[in-house]
């Protein structure tokens, strides 16, 4: 990876419907190279995907909390069922495994606190797999990014290419 991969890797995070043309206005490429080296970034893995950014405020989404979770018991067994509850509950944005006192981190996004009550005391502690939960409604967002910090990357390893399954079918019925 190059200063040129990472300048068109930051212009992705600002926007990411740039066009190879503007693309390359922005980091001094032509836009078939800019093509080129999107292709190869999406292969290797480095660009996982595209997607709009929702206001959850304008959905009517207006309490964000981070919940801590214990399990009720620590075995492989009780760590996948918490894992296939959290996948299915839509409330929840993000999930973590823990090392501390808590076993998760979990960020739910819900229309109001009866809806927050509900996904914890209907949802989570119903479930067979959780002890206890221990939730922080956030009052103020301070910082709102899901940019990387593209700066320190310089000299890096390059990434290590992934197939891209895509890519190999379409080479395949190419080839026939």
């Amino acid at each position: 990876m190059d200063a040129f991969d990472l300048k068109l890797l930051g212009a992705l995070q600002d926007d990411g419907r740039l066009t190879n043309n503007e693309l390359g206005e922005r980091v001094g490429l032509s836009a078939s190279q800019c093509s080129r080296r999107r292709a190869a970034l999406e292969d290797a893995g480095v660009i996982e995907g595209y997607h709009a950014a929702l206001s959850p405020e304008a959905l009517g989404l207006t309490v964000l909390a981070f919940v801590h979770v214990t399990r009720s018991a620590h075995s492989p067994d009780n760590a996948r069922r918490f894992r296939e509850l959290v996948e299915r509950i839509e409330e929840v944005q993000e999930a973590y495994s823990l090392t501390g006192e808590a076993d998760y981190l979990v960020k739910v996004a819900v229309a109001d606190l009866k809806a927050l009550s509900h996904v914890l005391n209907d949802v989570l502690l119903a479930h067979g797999s959780v002890a206890h939960v221990h939730s922080a409604v956030v009052l103020d967002r301070l910082k709102k990014t899901a940019r990387l910090p593209l700066a320190q990357l310089r000299g890096a390893e390059p990434p290590v290419r992934r197939p891209n399954a895509r890519r190999r079918a379409g080479q395949k019925s190419a080839a026939k």
